[in-house]
């Protein structure tokens, strides 16, 4: 992980347009697939990346153990919700379309958009969710700052930098599961994608964690920066994504995101 100490939301800018260029000169000059970036906000410099799911339990659970879990949401969602889940897969044809190896590939999710769905309202989840937007990664970084964090962070993430990529099933993998699922709408809204780490661990694979994946990765995969912002800054980079209508209403559409929004152009806006 490459980490970088800024004084101004300006410098960020800076960093992400050469971030994209570089990625474009990459990809002309080998011929080969290279990933757009991907980003994450987080509102305090201190807090390591982490999924939901581990700081709900605390433990790491094997893809079988969790499966297992939402299998057993299943009908209490969709009696609530009215909605029937048809595709998502038995425990048992889940265990089979991910195989012995535990191969989980773009596009090949089991249960994708359920998996998605349950993340989006609050359910524990073994994604990590980042968004194509370094714009609405800002906003969630800075939109609740922690009151004793001086700093936040943004993190910026490539996965394939050459093409390709290695490692062993014993190894804490990163894989992204792409953007192409139909979901609640506030996937698209936030233009939405996510990870899982897993790893083979004692005949069967495992939840691992992101930072686990990151401390061991090489410099062709897995590329990933974290830039540190003054929280100082918070006033200054909500205002500037307001003009670009980035805020709380246009990135969750519900009636207590629009008091936000309304709250912070009427409140603090108005009242600078």
């Amino acid at each position: 992980m490459k980490q970088v100490d800024l004084k101004a939301w300006e410098e960020f800018d800076e960093h992400v347009s050469r971030l994209t260029q570089e990625r474009v000169s990459r990809k002309e000059a080998t011929g080969t697939y290279i990933s757009e970036y991907l980003f994450r906000g987080q509102s305090n410099s201190s807090w390591p990346l982490t999924t939901t799911l581990e700081r709900f339990t605390g433990r790491l659970l094997t893809l079988r153990e969790y499966y297992n879990i939402l299998c057993a949401t299943k009908p209490q969602v969709e009696t609530f919700t009215e909605t029937s889940w048809e595709k998502i897969p038995s425990l048992p044809d889940y265990i089979t379309k991910i195989g012995d190896e535990g191969l989980l590939l773009p596009g090949q999710f089991p249960a994708y958009e359920y998996f998605v769905y349950l993340r989006h309202h609050g359910f524990p989840s073994p994604l990590l969710d980042w968004t194509r937007s370094p714009y609405v990664a800002a906003y969630f970084a800075f939109r609740n700052v922690c009151s004793t964090a001086e700093n936040v962070s943004i993190y910026a993430y490539c996965e394939y930098t050459v093409g390709h990529k290695s490692g062993s099933s014993n190894e804490p993998k990163i894989t992204g599961l792409g953007p192409y699922v139909r979901s609640h709408r506030r996937h698209f809204q936030q233009q939405s994608q996510y990870t899982i780490c897993t790893k083979h661990h004692n005949g069967e694979h495992v939840y691992e964690r992101h930072e686990d994946a990151f401390a061991g990765n090489t410099e062709d995969q897995d590329e990933l920066w974290k830039f540190n912002i003054p929280n100082s800054e918070k006033h200054k980079v909500l205002q500037r994504l307001e003009q670009y209508n980035i805020n709380a209403f246009s990135l969750f559409g519900s009636e207590e995101s629009l008091m936000e929004t309304l709250s912070f152009r009427e409140i603090l806006l108005r009242g600078r």
